[in-house]
């Protein structure tokens, strides 16, 4: 097995708008909710859900700023491309590309270090041991071959699903705990706690954006991938109001504000067992840092493409047709981060990073869309749309260095 020579092999479109759909839906789902319930009841009470609506309105319109640059701009390194197309400044895409790779870098180490905990439940294992065994293996299939990597992923997330939907059927079908024990316990909703509650849910959406590294590996990504952006923002809205509802239909929003693993809670509240959904915490656990590192290795290869990397890192395997280089380089930095770093504040400060990033490719689709472009024919959103999504990001932005400052 060779690699080509950098740049001169493209990138394999094995994928249609179903499993486009399911990738951005498993970037999406993660650990965000399996863990976010409880913090968002703690501010939105008995408007739990109302929470989350508002957080996915919030996310929709940077969405769709993604969904229709992605269809202007086909090509992997999303954010950095959009920000060199709204300002020929090569200084600033690359510094927004290489803050992109780091927040998958940070984000996949955080995650496998989340994968322990998790593992300790049923096998106990050496910590430096299972972190490796774990990233080796996912990095070996992230450079085999997309499809498999895509076949993966939709799986675990249709398991993920599932699990959301089997604690939203114990809890609807079990005795409404929460109104009839706990009334005493309850936190009433309120306009500032849905707000606050929204803004902390927020990062529950983060994840579509990876969605747009891999359009080029994506039939006809002009109409796909826009498709799977909005699809899978509407399904993970419709799965995160349905999994608020039933929560407090089991418990208090008290009780879920102080429990460190509320849909296991939930299970237990509902008379369910909480093995089968610990398991699947385990399976999204996997799931959410295998993505991370497929998004940091296409941003390297998009990078690459314009000189703003390595061109090693460009380069495509003949066979795999993945960006092997790429891939050995982001598991290597996500193996020593995973060892060596302890990763709550990096993780906090990678959320901080993609909303910067958030803010710019908003404004710079706003720029995009100012100009003149009488040959584009594809998804055309009305300006107010980014114009919105930048603000949203700017004050979710002074939101996080208030809530730093005053803690």
């Amino acid at each position: 097995m060779t690699d080509s020579s950098p740049l001169d092999t493209s990138l394999k479109r094995t994928l249609g708008p179903f499993m486009v759909t399911f990738y951005g839906l498993g970037t999406i789902i993660g650990a965000g909710i399996y863990v976010l319930l409880g913090n968002v009841a703690g501010f939105a009470g008995n408007w739990l859900q109302y929470s989350f609506l508002l957080a996915g309105a919030i996310a929709a319109f940077t969405a769709l700023s993604y969904a229709e640059l992605s269809s202007r701009l086909p090509q992997c390194a999303g954010a950095a491309i959009y920000v060199q197309e709204a300002w020929w400044n090569k200084g600033l895409s690359a510094l927004v590309g290489w803050m992109l790779v780091l927040t998958g870098i940070v984000s996949a180490a955080a995650i496998t270090n989340g994968f322990v905990g998790y593992l300790n439940v049923f096998v106990t294992m050496e910590r430096a041991l299972a972190i490796s065994i774990l990233v080796l293996l996912l990095g070996l299939i992230a450079a085999w071959d997309m499809k498999t990597s895509a076949v993966m992923i939709s799986i675990v997330t249709l398991i993920e699903v599932c699990g959301l939907l089997l604690v939203v059927g114990y809890a609807s079908t079990a005795e409404p705990v929460a109104a009839a024990v706990n009334t005493a316990a309850s936190i009433p909703g309120t306009v500032p706690g849905v707000i606050l509650g929204g803004f902390i849910a927020f990062y529950a959406f983060i994840g579509f954006e990876d969605m747009v590294n891999i359009v080029e590996e994506v039939k006809v990504p002009g109409r796909n991938m826009p498709l799977g952006i909005i699809l899978a923002v509407i399904l993970a809205i419709g799965l995160y109001f349905i999994v608020a509802l039933a929560a407090l239909n089991v418990m208090s929003a008290a009780d879920l504000a102080q429990s460190e693993a509320p849909l296991a809670d939930m299970m237990l509240a509902s008379g369910g067992s909480t093995t089968l959904i610990t398991l699947i915490g385990l399976v999204a656990v996997i799931n959410g840092a295998l993505v991370q590192i497929i998004m940091a290795s296409r941003v390297l290869y998009g990078m690459a493409g314009h000189s703003m990397a390595p061109t090693i890192l460009g380069t495509i395997n003949t066979v795999t047709r993945t960006p092997i280089v790429a891939t050995v380089f982001v598991v290597t930095f996500v193996l020593i981060f995973a060892l060596a770093l302890p990763l709550t504040q990096l993780a906090q400060i990678t959320s901080m990073i993609m909303l910067v990033i958030f803010t710019l490719v908003n404004s710079a689709l706003v720029v995009i869309k100012r100009r003149s472009y009488q040959d584009y024919t594809g998804i055309n959103l009305p300006i107010a749309i980014p114009v919105i999504g930048s603000i949203t990001a700017l004050l979710l932005v002074l939101f996080q260095v208030f809530s730093f400052l005053s803690s």
